[in-house]
Order: structure tokens, then C-alpha cells, then sequence
């Protein structure tokens, strides 16, 4: 029984995270990233590992194989969820397989901790995240 809860538990945090990052703004187009299908619910996973931490891992498709922007979108992605929760939880953004020319080189980069503070360190590209994901577009 207590595993059923927390199973649903997990479904409910992925589908809060969903639904946190699909208003979050394309850096390039107006609209937002569930619009340009960039991200998609089943694209969003929960589950527990063994150490008892939280693992959320965020799987999505850039709008075409060569967008210039993709490690953006990972960085966008990662501070909406880093911003919104109180709770710290491991979280793992990845493109999608077979979608994206260097994938797994962006992969890496948006995954490593100290690239991404370095990232976070530009005050131009800190600037452009944020943007994306505030809630309105002005």
C-alpha cells in the first residue's frame, strides 16, 4: 500500500513539473515551449532512487536538429524548477534521442553542475533564462 502511495506521489510531481514548465518561453519565439511540442507530459518522470532523493528528469525535443538554442532551453528548464520548488530535488535534463545533431554534447553540458554555474555566472544569458521563464512576455 505504501508503495502505490508513493508512486502516486511521484505521478503528482511530474505532472506538477509539466505543468511548471510548459508555459516556460522559447528564447527565440513567442511561444511557449508545450506550444513549439519542445516539451511533452510523458517527457516528464518522478522516481525515487535508492539514496531516498527525489530524481526528476526532463526529456525534450528541440524544433529542429541543428537549433542553436537547445542548451538555452536545458538551462531554462533546469532554473524553473530550481526556482519553484522550496524542496531540492536531483533533476536530469536530457534531449531526446535522435533528435537533435549534437545531443549528447548538450547533454553533458546541461547536466554538469559547475558548466551550468558558469552559465548562470554571464549576467547576458542569465538575463535571457530568466526572461523565458517569467510568466508573462513583455
Amino acid at each position: 500500500m505504501a508503495e502505490d502511495t508513493e508512486d502516486f506521489e511521484l505521478k503528482q510531481l511530474a505532472e506538477t513539473v509539466y505543468d511548471m514548465i510548459r508555459d516556460v518561453h522559447d528564447p527565440e519565439k513567442p511561444e511557449t515551449l508545450e506550444e513549439l511540442n519542445v516539451v511533452r507530459e510523458e517527457g516528464v518522470m518522478a522516481t525515487r532512487l535508492p539514496t531516498g532523493q527525489t530524481l526528476i528528469t526532463i526529456e525534450f525535443v528541440p524544433t529542429v536538429p541543428h537549433c542553436s538554442l537547445a542548451s538555452i532551453i536545458g538551462l531554462t528548464l533546469r532554473r524553473k524548477i530550481e526556482t519553484s520548488f522550496p524542496e531540492k530535488y536531483k533533476v536530469d535534463i536530457f534531449i531526446k534521442k535522435g533528435t537533435h545533431q549534437t545531443a549528447d554534447d548538450i547533454n553533458k553540458q546541461i547536466n554538469d553542475k559547475e558548466r551550468i554555474s558558469a552559465a548562470m555566472e554571464n549576467p547576458n544569458l542569465r538575463s535571457l533564462v530568466d526572461k523565458c521563464i517569467a510568466d508573462e512576455i513583455g
